[in-house]
Order: structure tokens, then C-alpha cells, then sequence
């Protein structure tokens, strides 16, 4: 496609929304389903990291004569971040919807996060507030940097300032330092603008790098506190949990070597970095025991 075309398709489409698959379960059909359902002008893109549950396939041949769903097939694993990108190089909208498989929107969400993102020239990166069945937010939904002395407040639940931010969110639209990952609208100006997400992030810390980089560029970072969004739990966390939480903890590292200035100091980086490989052996044990209780619970010991 030429860009003369790209400019006219960007000029009437709204958003353009970007699912991530990996294994990600039977709730993608849902998000796939009601991202189709929504009464706005949209492309959805479905970026699939080399699933071996036939998901991806099962919702291109569903929605085979929707024009507006494309499946991009990726032959290995890629993560989160560099999935995105590839799905962004292919979208056409005036804005970029960055969706969890497990994260539900309707319509009246859409047209209002688009709403809000049209009449704030300055908003960066639009976050909703991502709740679980019973309503409960995800305290990543409103969030700091996840700089070294916060983070050590929030892991040892020491008084002063955590990542997290505690007590309700206002229902209102805050300027805040990060959202969550699970639901991010941006301008597609903006996107291209930082070329996407960092790829060297395979899983987790990413959408905090991007809204860093995002008030680093001048824009703001907002968290629309009216918007709630059913959020589900990862079905790759569930399944794979070892290997979701290596890389966690591996962004974790790359985040504190990239924005934190206590990374200056040679010692203290050090220390830093055996506190974060301690912490992700430490955590082995517990996460192989509960992923063994899930197996035999289900019935299948050796899956």
C-alpha cells in the first residue's frame, strides 16, 4: 500500500486494535468477539507468537469475511513488545489500541477513551482502570516508576511511597506516571514517534518503559479513573510460570539499568541485580508446586 493510501485510510479510521496471542486460551475468543462487536469504526489485528492451541486460526476462520480482522502469524515466540510493533507496522488507524487477550472492551469503552484521547492534544498514552470479575482494580492499573526505593517499600510493605498507588482510584481522568499494560490507546503519531515498544523487553516492564519514554518525550501519561475494563489472568502466567517469571524479572533489570539513577552507582547495581535473581530463584519452588496442584486437579499430571 502506497502512502497516499495509508493516509487516507488513517484519515477515516479511528483505531486500529492490537491483540497479542501466546497460548493465550479461550478468553481470547471473548476479547476477539466483543473487539468485533464494538459499533466503531476499527481494524483488529491479531498477532499470533507461534500458539499451539489453534485460538488464532479458529477466530481467522470464524471472521473470515470481516474485512476488518487481519492475523498476523509469527513462526516463533517474539514477545509482547516486538508482537506489537509488528502488528502496528500494519495498521492504518489515527490511534493504536494495545489489548490483552484477557481484556474485554465494548463499545461505550471505545468511543470514550477515544473521546477523551481527541480532546487532550498532549495525552501520550490513555490507560483504563483493569478490573477482575468481582470489580476489584488491578493495583497496576495506577502506578509509579518502579524506582528502586519504591520498589523495596512495595516488596517489604514498608511505610513510604510503593510503585502502586493505594486506596480507590477517583473516577476521573488523572495524570498519572504509568498505567497498565492490559489496555493502552495511543496516537499512532506518538507510536511512531518512539518506534513502539523497546524490543529488548520480551515480557513485562515494557508498558512501564513505554510510559517513561512517553513523559520523557513531552506527553503525558493518563489513566481515564471512569473506565472500567474486565481484565482475566494470563493463561501463559497459569501455564508457564517459570518462564513468564524469568523474563519478568528480567525486564525488571533492564527497567532499573534504563531509568533508574541508583544504576550509576557500580555497587549499588550490582546488588540490584543479584536482589533480582535471588528473588526470581526464591520464587521457583512455590510457583512449580502450584503449577503441579492445577495439573492434577485438571486431571492431566504430565501436561
Amino acid at each position: 500500500m502506497n502512502n497516499s493510501a495509508q493516509t487516507t485510510l488513517s484519515s477515516v479510521l479511528p483505531v486500529s486494535v492490537i491483540v497479542v496471542a501466546a497460548d493465550s486460551g479461550p478468553s481470547l475468543r471473548e476479547c476477539a468477539r466483543r473487539v468485533l462487536a464494538c459499533e466503531v469504526p476499527l481494524e483488529f489485528i491479531l498477532v499470533d507468537n507461534a500458539s499451539d492451541d489453534g485460538i488464532p486460526q479458529a477466530i481467522a476462520r470464524a471472521y473470515e469475511n470481516d474485512a476488518r480482522l487481519r492475523v498476523v502469524y509469527n513462526h516463533a515466540n517474539l514477545g509482547f513488545g516486538p508482537a506489537v510493533n509488528r502488528g502496528a507496522a500494519q495498521a492504518h488507524g489515527k490511534s493504536v489500541l494495545v489489548l490483552n487477550p484477557d481484556c474485554l472492551i465494548d463499545t461505550d469503552t471505545l468511543r470514550r477513551l477515544l473521546e477523551l484521547l481527541a480532546n487532550h492534544p498532549r495525552a501520550g498514552v490513555i490507560g483504563a482502570v483493569v478490573c477482575d470479575e468481582n470489580g476489584v482494580a488491578d493495583p497496576a492499573s495506577y502506578r509509579r516508576d518502579p524506582l528502586l526505593s519504591r520498589s523495596l517499600n512495595t516488596l517489604f510493605k514498608r511505610a513510604g511511597e510503593g510503585v502502586n498507588i493505594e486506596g480507590p482510584i477517583p473516577q476521573a481522568l488523572l495524570e498519572v506516571e504509568a498505567v497498565s499494560g492490559a489496555l493502552m490507546l495511543l496516537p499512532r503519531r506518538v507510536f511512531d514517534y518512539l518506534a513502539g515498544f523497546d524490543e529488548d523487553y520480551f515480557l513485562h516492564c515494557e508498558d512501564l518503559d513505554l510510559c517513561r519514554r512517553v513523559r520523557d518525550a513531552g506527553y503525558r501519561v493518563m489513566l481515564a479513573g471512569d473506565v472500567r475494563v474486565l481484565h482475566g489472568k494470563g493463561s501463559s502466567s497459569r501455564h508457564r510460570p517459570v518462564f513468564v517469571s524469568r523474563h519478568k524479572h528480567r525486564g525488571m533489570w533492564r527497567w532499573f539499568r534504563k531509568f533508574d539513577p541508583a544504576a550509576r552507582k557500580p555497587w549499588l547495581s550490582a546488588l540490584v541485580w543479584l536482589g533480582i535473581w535471588a528473588h526470581f530463584l526464591l520464587q521457583i519452588p512455590g510457583q512449580w508446586l502450584r503449577l503441579m496442584r492445577r495439573r492434577l486437579a485438571s486431571g492431566k499430571p504430565g501436561a
